[in-house]
C-alpha cells in the first residue's frame, strides 16, 4: 500500500511540473515535465508488455466467437481472406479509439494534474491493440523472436527508426527496453506539442477524449499496415505460382 501511495504522490507531482512548464515556459525544467512524459508512457507499455498483455490462446478463442473466425490455430489465419482480416483489424482498432476515448473524458476532467496517469493508460491502451493487431493478422508472440517483431511493430506505429536497435533483436531484456524509450520519446513529443487543451478543466475531458480517439487511430492505422504486409509477404511465400493476392490499401 505504501509502495502503491508513493507511487501516486510521485505521478501528482509530475503532473504539477508538466502544467507549470505548459502554463509559464518555464525553461529550466522543460526537460523535467518531457521525462515525466516519457515516465508515465514507459509505465504503461511496461504494464501492457509484463502485466495486461492479451493472452494469445484467449484471443484465439474470442477471434472464433466474435468474429466468427473458423480458426484453430494462428497458422489457419493464413487461409482466411484477407479483406475479413482486414475488416476484424479496423473494427479492433475502433474499439481501442472508443476505449481511449473515454478514458480521456473521464481522466481530463482533472485538466493537467491527471496528464500523467492519463497518459500511463493511454500506453497501455495502445500496447494492448498492437498486440491484437498482431495476433488478428497471424502473428502471436510467445516466444522472445516473436516478441522482438511485436516491438517493431509498436515502433513502426509511433514512426521511429529502430535501425540501430534491430543489431540487438536477439538480446531481447537489452532490445525491449531501448525501443519502449524510443517509443515513449516519440509519443512526448506529440503529446508536448498537441495536448496543451488539457490547461483547462472545463474543457480538458473534451480535448483529452479527442486526442486519446486520434493517437489510438493513427498509430493502430500504422501497426495494421505494418502487421498486413507482413502477413501478405508470408502468405505469398506460402502459396503456389499463379495465385493472386489483394493490393494493400
Amino acid at each position: 500500500m505504501r509502495g502503491s501511495a508513493g507511487g501516486e504522490r510521485e505521478r501528482i507531482k509530475e503532473s504539477i511540473l508538466v502544467t507549470r512548464v505548459t502554463m509559464t515556459g518555464d525553461q529550466p525544467n522543460r526537460s523535467l515535465a518531457r521525462r515525466a512524459l516519457e515516465a508515465a508512457i514507459r509505465r504503461g507499455l511496461k504494464r501492457a508488455y509484463k502485466s495486461i498483455a492479451v493472452d494469445p490462446q484467449e484471443y484465439l478463442f474470442h477471434l472464433r466467437v466474435a468474429h466468427d473466425l473458423p480458426v484453430e490455430t494462428y497458422q489457419g489465419v493464413f487461409s482466411i481472406p484477407v479483406d475479413r482480416l482486414d475488416n476484424v483489424a479496423r473494427q479492433t482498432i475502433r474499439a481501442g479509439m472508443k476505449m481511449a476515448a473515454a478514458e480521456g473524458a473521464g481522466m481530463g476532467l482533472g485538466g493537467f494534474l491527471t496528464l500523467v496517469p492519463d497518459l500511463s493508460i493511454l500506453a497501455g491502451i495502445t500496447m494492448r491493440t498492437i498486440q491484437k493487431l498482431s495476433l488478428i493478422y497471424g502473428f502471436p508472440f510467445t516466444t522472445d523472436e516473436e516478441q522482438a517483431e511485436l516491438w517493431v511493430a509498436a515502433a513502426s506505429a509511433a514512426g521511429v527508426d529502430i535501425s540501430r536497435e534491430l543489431l540487438e533483436k536477439q538480446v531481447l531484456k537489452r532490445f525491449v527496453p531501448r525501443v519502449m524509450q524510443r517509443i515513449a520519446a516519440q509519443a512526448s513529443t506529440e503529446v508536448a506539442e498537441k495536448w496543451a487543451g488539457r490547461l483547462i478543466p472545463l474543457t480538458s475531458s473534451v480535448v483529452g477524449a479527442v486526442l486519446n480517439y486520434y493517437f489510438v487511430r493513427s498509430w493502430g492505422r500504422r501497426a495494421m499496415a505494418h502487421f498486413r504486409e507482413r502477413h501478405l509477404e508470408s502468405r505469398a511465400s506460402q502459396v503456389q505460382p499463379g495465385v493472386l493476392l489483394p493490393p494493400a490499401r
